[in-house]
């Protein structure tokens, strides 16, 4: 076991988190009007009555960002995660199906699948989860059948009452970090290390989806707004009618024909 020198997990933090905020703004430029307003509920967004087409807007991307946003930067956390753990006890990056992070320590195997925080998965997602450590102690014993293999779900993030589940451990927030790293203060140190490379990137996804609100805003309000005003109806019907209407939001945002 070596000793975790949180000067390198700066520098990786400093790194790795760029593709984070490429990627969330990437995803950002590439998407259309028409197709949030085809996957979002029409309904939930009138029972919160809101009135003005910038508000529905925004609360559209906010509402799309957000769920993107958990899985690109679950990728990140994944990735930082095994970086720690290699500085300290020498883990990689499993080649085993479904499991994200490999290790040694004490004369125990560890297996982990890494997730971003305690509520990942339904009951048949937990099932795989639990068919792939299964299948990988079954590999790892192939030629050495007296390995010790304990199998880990890593959460970056929350807690869990219960880490024993039986043929597997959920270790989440603090006991997960502590776990990979041997640092009990990691999961503290990591939110100031994230905070040193937060500003910039975010200054610049800032003004582009305000552009992106007006853009979208006023190509919401010319389809289906009247005399300021959302209709509704209108809208239901672009969202959920059988045969679709031939309506062209996209065509003049950005300069896109």
């Amino acid at each position: 076991m070596a000793e975790l020198k949180i000067d390198e997990v700066q520098q990786y933090v400093e790194g790795n988190l760029g593709e984070f905020h490429s990627t969330r703004l990437k995803r950002l430029q590439s998407l259309k009007l028409s197709k949030i307003l085809q996957r979002k509920n029409p309904y939930l967004f009138r029972a919160k009555n809101i009135q003005s087409a910038r508000d529905l807007v925004a609360t559209l991307l906010d509402a799309h960002l957000s769920s993107q946003e958990e899985t690109i930067f679950g990728e990140f956390l994944e990735g930082l995660a095994i970086f720690v753990n290699s500085k300290v006890y020498g883990g990689r990056k499993s080649s085993a199906q479904g499991i994200d992070l490999e290790f040694s320590h004490n004369k125990i195997r560890y297996i982990v699948s890494i997730k971003s925080g305690p509520n990942w998965g339904n009951s048949s997602q937990i099932r795989k989860m639990r068919e792939d450590f299964k299948k990988a102690r079954k590999t790892l014993r192939t030629n050495n059948s007296g390995l010790h293999i304990v199998a880990v779900n890593g959460c970056c993030y929350g807690r869990c009452s219960n880490p024993d589940k039986g043929d597997y451990f959920k270790y989440c927030g603090e006991k997960f970090w502590h776990f990979i790293s041997g640092e009990a203060e990691l999961f503290t140190e990591l939110v100031e290390s994230l905070g040193h490379v937060a500003t910039e990137q975010n200054e610049t996804f800032d003004r582009r989806y305000a552009t992106i609100v007006d853009q979208f805003s006023q190509s919401f309000a010319k389809h289906f707004c009247e005399d300021g005003q959302i209709n509704w109806e209108a809208l239901v019907h672009y969202n959920s009618c059988a045969e679709p209407p031939d309506r062209d939001l996209d065509s003049s945002l950005d300069g896109k024909e």
